[in-house]
């Protein structure tokens, strides 16, 4: 069987005062609708840069967005087969920092 499929993300950022919510929204085939939340907080003694805090709150809201499109799958299998799922993440890994990144 072969397939082509595509499936948009949109993610969706507001920040209020030292706060940056993030909201990620899958739409897929069948109009199924899932959506990841996160958000980060900004310490008042940091320095005031949005970038930073929307992509911390987007990371946050796509990492649960995963979650919720793995365990979607795994109800899928259960209904398919009678048996539980078990199904893993990927591993996480620690993140490098950004001095890491740019060698």
């Amino acid at each position: 069987m072969s397939m082509n499929d595509r499936w948009s993300v949109k993610v969706f950022i507001v920040e209020i005062g030292n706060e940056t919510h993030a909201e990620a929204r899958l739409v897929m085939p069948g109009e199924q609708e899932l959506v990841g939340h996160g958000e980060a907080r900004r310490n008042p003694a940091d320095h005031e840069v949005t970038l930073i805090g929307e992509q911390i709150a987007a990371s946050r809201a796509l990492s649960d967005l995963a979650g919720k499109v793995l365990h979607t799958a795994g109800l899928g299998i259960e209904s398919l087969t009678q048996q539980r799922a078990h199904l893993h993440s990927l591993s996480r890994q620690p993140v490098a920092s950004a001095s890491q990144l740019l060698m």
